[in-house]
């Protein structure tokens, strides 16, 4: 089995109101196309999770960011793979999410994180924000 580490940015922002909202975004393409993802995406060689999470956003979202608190590693088995997906929260430091790989992208408070369809692996990420917020 293919063995994949990747990461992923829980982006959060303040509403009008002061409350927390986290950027989800919905595939484009591929197996998953159409379910719900904290973005993210593959480590590169020599580079470390923080560092790959920054990149990854910049070429997913046209966004700079600074990567923040560790939130969890989850573990989970794909068909014909096995990724280790480390996550990390992330405020937008520069631009606003453009869309260049995601079909759509959604604002969701810790009460509408279930209102979406999420890839199995970012489920796992949902439990451990409801847990620590």
């Amino acid at each position: 089995m293919k063995m994949i580490e990747v990461v992923a940015g829980v982006i959060c922002r303040r509403n009008a109101q002061g409350t927390t909202e986290f950027l989800a975004t919905q595939r484009g393409y591929g197996d998953y196309k159409g379910f719900w993802e904290f973005p993210g995406g593959k480590t590169e060689p020599g580079e470390t999770p923080e560092q790959a999470l920054a990149r990854e956003l910049k070429e997913e979202l046209a966004i700079e960011v600074e990567v923040g608190e560790f939130i969890t590693t989850v573990e989970h088995d794909y068909p014909g793979r096995h990724i280790t997906m480390h996550c990390y929260f992330c405020e937008i430091v520069g631009g606003e999410p453009t869309l260049l790989e995601h079909e759509a992208a959604r604002w969701l408070k810790v009460s509408e994180l279930r209102s979406v369809g999420w890839l199995p692996a970012d489920v796992a990420v949902v439990d451990a924000l409801e847990k620590q917020i």
